[in-house]
C-alpha cells in the first residue's frame, strides 16, 4: 500500500489547524506501521483494503474529536501515569438502579465528590433487548443510549461535567458479541451474506460439534454448549446467553466496524472503556477458544487505532480466567488497566477461612504489573464471585483447589455450619461441582445474618483494595451496607439470574443514615470515608509497588508500601486481622521496622518495639520514616 500514507495525510485533511494535523501526522508515523504489522499477522496480506479504510476513518475521527477532548489528550500525554495517583478512587453503578437516569447521575456529582470519586463506571447503558439483556451486556446499538436512561447527547454532556469535577467516565465496550436485535444480527438472520460473516453461523451441526469438543460451557442453565439454533435451522455461536451472538473477528470488516464504534464512544468523552470478555474474542478449532494469541493481537490493534484518533483513551481488561492468563492482558500496548479478580476472590477466601496464606502468597507473587499499568481492585462487582485462584498455588500450601472451592461455595451460600454469609448460588452445576456466588458485600460479610463482625469485615475488605496499589473500585451502595435484594425473583426476566440479588436499587433509607455512626450504614460510611481520606493524604499509596511483610501469624495479613514523604524515604506497613479474635504480632516480627511509627488512622506516634495486638478485623497503617523493613 505505497500510496496509503500520502492519501491519509493529504487527501483526508479537512479544516483542522496545522498544529492539530501535525500531531496526527506524528502519531501516524509511529502507530500506522504497528497497526499494519498487526493486521498482517491477524488477517494476512489480503486485508489491505480494510486497513486503508480503517486508516481513513481514524483520520476522520480525529478531526471530529472535540477540542476539549484533544486538550485532555495533550495533558495526559505529559502525565501518562495519571491513573496511578493515591487520590484515584472508583465507583460503579447501574444508571437506572442507582440514579434513575443520566440526569440522576448528574445530580449525584456533589455526592461523588464528597465520597472522593475520581472515576465513575456506568454499567451498560446502551440500547438492548427489553425483556432480557444480561444486565445490558447484550448490546443492540453502540451509538444509542437506552431511551429510558437518556440520550447520547446527555451522555456526552455528563462526561464533560464529570470531567470538570475531576471524575473520569468509564463505560463498557461489549466487543465479543452483540445482541440478536442488533442491526448486524438482524441482517445476518435474514441471510444477508455480508452480515452473516459478522458472526459464526453454520448450516448444520458439523462444525459446532467439532468446536464444542474442546470449549467449555459458560451458562449451562441457558443453553448447552456454545451454539444456539436459529429459526431457520442454522446454528450461531453464543458463548454466553442465547441472545448474545459472538462476533467473527476472523473477518477484518468486523474489526473495522467495531473500531468505528469504539472511536465514536471515545469522542463522546469516555475516558476508559471496559473491554468485556476479552478472553473469548478469537476462535480456533481444537482449542478452548480462550486467551488465544490472536486475542492479544486484536487488543494491540485496537490500541493502535485509538492512539491515532483518541490517544488518551484507556482500556480496562475484564478477564475472569486463570491468574496467569489475567496477567497476560496487562501491558501499556494492550490493556493499561485490569480487574484484579484474584485479589477479590482471595479477600473473600481469607474472610471465610480466617487464614491469609493464599492472599499473602498472591500479593508476593502475582501483584506486580508492568510500568504504565495498574490493577483495578474491588471487593465485589455487579457479577458473581468465582474462585479464580491457581490450583498450583493452592497445592503449594497443601490445599486442594477442587475441594476448597466446594467449601467456599458452601460457606458463602450458608450451607456450612457457622457461616456468616448469605450469598446466593449462581450457575450451580452439581455434575461438575462448579458454582459461583452472588450477593452484596454486606450480605456476604454477615450484615444480613446479624453477625457482630460484619461491619469490621466490610471495612477490612475495603482497606485491602485501598492500600495495595492501583485503582480501588467501590460498588456504589456498598459504602452504606446495602443488603441483598430478593425482589428479582418476582420478575420473570430476572428470576433465573441470581446475580440480580446483588444489584439492589438505591437504598435511600441507608443513605439517610450515613451521617449517623450509631447505625450500621453510618458506621460503614464513616469508617470507609476515613480510610479514603487517609489514603488520599498518603503519597506512598500511589503506584503499585508493594513489598511483602510476613507477620508469622496466619490470621494477619501484612505488606509494605515504600515511597517518599516530606522528601524522605518512608514505608507504610499495613496489617489486617482477618480473625474473629484478637491477634498478636510479636516484637521479633516487627524488629525489622523502625521502632517509632505514625499510626495514620489516628495521627499518633506509636512504638513497635514491643509488638502489636490487633482487635478482630482491625486494620492499621503505620508510617515508618527510617529503618527500612524486610522484604
Amino acid at each position: 500500500m505505497p500510496s496509503l500514507h500520502a492519501e491519509v495525510l493529504a487527501a483526508r485533511r479537512r479544516s483542522t489547524t496545522d498544529a492539530d494535523w501535525a500531531s496526527f501526522e506524528a502519531r501516524f508515523e509511529v502507530e500506522f506501521p504497528r497497526l499494519k504489522d498487526l493486521f498482517s499477522r491477524i488477517y494476512g496480506e489480503g486485508s489491505g483494503d480494510q486497513l486503508a479504510l480503517l486508516a481513513v476513518e481514524a483520520a476522520n475521527s480525529w478531526q471530529d474529536r472535540p477540542a476539549h477532548l484533544k486538550a485532555i489528550d495533550a495533558a495526559r500525554a505529559q502525565t501518562p501515569d495519571w491513573f496511578s495517583s493515591n487520590r484515584m478512587l472508583g465507583g460503579v453503578c447501574y444508571v437506572d438502579l442507582y440514579a434513575g437516569n443520566l440526569a440522576g447521575v448528574r445530580a449525584g456529582i456533589p455526592y461523588f465528590r464528597e465520597l472522593g470519586l475520581t472515576y465513575l463506571h456506568l454499567m451498560p447503558l446502551f440500547l438492548a433487548p427489553e425483556e432480557n439483556s444480561d444486565g445490558g451486556y447484550a448490546v443492540s446499538s453502540y451509538r444509542e443510549v437506552d431511551p429510558a436512561l437518556g440520550t447520547m447527547e446527555e451522555l456526552a454532556s455528563l462526561a464533560a461535567e464529570l470531567g470538570d469535577n475531576g471524575i473520569s467516565l468509564v463505560v463498557d465496550f461489549i466487543f465479543n458479541h452483540t445482541s440478536n436485535e442488533h442491526e448486524w444480527a438482524r441482517r445476518a438472520a435474514a441471510g444477508d451474506p455480508e452480515y452473516e460473516d459478522f458472526y459464526l453461523i453454520f448450516r448444520d451441526r458439523h462444525m459446532p460439534d467439532a468446536y464444542e469438543r474442546t470449549v467449555r460451557e459458560i451458562f449451562p442453565d441457558d443453553h448447552p454448549g456454545s451454539f444456539v439454533q436459529l429459526d431457520d435451522g442454522r446454528w450461531v455461536w453464543a458463548t454466553f446467553y442465547s441472545f448474545q451472538w459472538d462476533l467473527n473477528y476472523r473477518n477484518p470488516a468486523v474489526f473495522r466496524a467495531m473500531a468505528g464504534e469504539m472511536l465514536f464512544l471515545a469522542n463522546q468523552g469516555i475516558d476508559v472503556i471496559r473491554m468485556d470478555a476479552v478472553a473469548f474474542i478469537w476462535k480456533q478449532l481444537g482449542t478452548a477458544c480462550e486467551s488465544l494469541p490472536e486475542a492479544h493481537l486484536l487488543l494491540q490493534a485496537f490500541n493502535a487505532v485509538c492512539r491515532l484518533a483518541a490517544p488518551s483513551l484507556l482500556f480496562k481488561s475484564e478477564a475472569i480466567v486463570h491468574p496467569d492468563e489475567v496477567a497476560e492482558y496487562i501491558n501499556p500496548g494492550e490493556c493499561q488497566l485490569s480487574y484484579n479478580p484474584l485479589q477479590m476472590a482471595l479477600i473473600w477466601n481469607s474472610l471465610a477461612t480466617r487464614d491469609v496464606s493464599l492472599l499473602d502468597q498472591a500479593l508476593e507473587r502475582r501483584h506486580a504489573t508492568p510500568p504504565g499499568t495498574a490493577w483495578v481492585n474491588y471487593v465485589r462487582s455487579h457479577d458473581d464471585i468465582g474462585w479464580t485462584f491457581s490450583d498450583e498455588d493452592a497445592a503449594e500450601l497443601g490445599i486442594s483447589g477442587f475441594d476448597h472451592r466446594r467449601f467456599l461455595n458452601s460457606f458463602y451460600v450458608n450451607r456450612f455450619p457457622g457461616s456468616f454469609a448469605r450469598g446466593v448460588p449462581f450457575q450451580d452445576n452439581p455434575r461438575t461441582g462448579d458454582c459461583r456466588i452472588s450477593g452484596t458485600t454486606a450480605s456476604l460479610a454477615g450484615l444480613e445474618a446479624g453477625d457482630p463482625g460484619a461491619v469490621g469485615r466490610i471495612l477490612l475488605a475495603h482497606s485491602i483494595i485501598l492500600s495495595t496499589g492501583g485503582i480501588p473500585l467501590i460498588y456504589l451502595g456498598d459504602e452504606v451496607g446495602q443488603l441483598n435484594d430478593y425482589s428479582y425473583l418476582a420478575d420473570p426476566a430476572k428470576a433465573a439470574d441470581s446475580r440480580w440479588v446483588g444489584r439492589p436499587p438505591y437504598q435511600g433509607g441507608r443513605y439517610s443514615q450515613m451521617e449517623d455512626p450509631s447505625t450500621e450504614a453510618g458506621a460503614i460510611f464513616s469508617g470507609l470515608r476515613r480510610l479514603i481520606e487517609v489514603r488520599s493524604a498518603t503519597p506512598e499509596f500511589a503506584g503499585g509497588h508493594l513489598l511483602p511483610f510476613f507477620t508469622n501469624n496466619p490470621h494477619v495479613l501484612g505488606y509494605q508500601r515504600p515511597g517518599v514523604f516530606d522528601g524522605e524515604e518512608s514505608i507504610i506497613l499495613a496489617l489486617a486481622n482477618f480473625a474473629d479474635t484478637r491477634q498478636d504480632i510479636t516484637a521479633g516480627t516487627l524488629s525489622g521496622m523502625a521502632p517509632d511509627a505514625v499510626d495514620l488512622m489516628t495521627g499518633a506516634i506509636v512504638s513497635l518495639a514491643a509488638g502489636r495486638s490487633l482487635d478482630p478485623h482491625e486494620v492499621v497503617w503505620f508510617r515508618c520514616r527510617t529503618g527500612g523493613g524486610r522484604s
